[in-house]
């Protein structure tokens, strides 16, 4: 009996041990990002974002649109609505002053913390080992990250090849 209490002692602090040796990531916002990704060199990724819709999703929550379609859905304020900002700004509960980013860099990405550093981003294996998130050309996952927000959203259906299409950045092959 004495043996299963210390055994089991020893399991809680085993498992205490690695709880708090686990790593949070943080979120450092688009800002962070745009230092590497906007040169063309790079691909430009940022400049991508920059002039998408995803950029200013959460600014559309703002317009004559999103009070119409909120008041269809009973919201009175989509800029402040939990569901609405769960898409169109992701990082509103987490990093709520990075909301304004819309759908940022790191909603598909994971935050940036760890990662951000440029002898780390050098090292693909070592990015994903910071907190990196690499689909590394998995179109299958990409969309369903993507469907986690597109899937009819609003009655409107969503055509994931035009939509990669159009927010896709690659880092050029050197």
């Amino acid at each position: 009996m004495q043996k299963r209490v210390l055994f089991a002692l020893i399991l809680v602090a085993a498992a205490a041990t690695f709880v708090r040796g686990a790593k949070e990531f943080t979120y450092v916002g688009s800002s962070a990002c745009k230092l590497c990704h906007k040169s063309k060199l790079q691909g430009a990724q940022y400049v991508i974002w920059e002039q998408s819709l995803h950029a200013k999703s959460f600014a559309n929550l703002s317009s004559a649109k999103a009070a119409e379609i909120g008041k269809t859905a009973g919201v009175t304020d989509p800029a402040t609505n939990a569901q609405c900002l769960g898409c169109h700004a992701p990082l509103a509960a987490k990093a709520p002053d990075l909301k304004a980013e819309g759908v940022t860099c790191e909603v598909c990405h994971g935050p940036g913390s760890d990662y951000q550093k440029l002898n780390i981003m050098q090292d693909r294996a070592k990015a994903a080992q910071n907190g990196l998130i690499l689909f590394n050309g998995d179109r299958s996952a990409i969309q369903a990250h993507c469907l986690q927000c597109h899937q009819n959203p609003h009655g409107v259906p969503f055509d994931f090849a035009a939509g990669w299409d159009k927010i896709k950045h690659p880092v050029p092959v050197k």
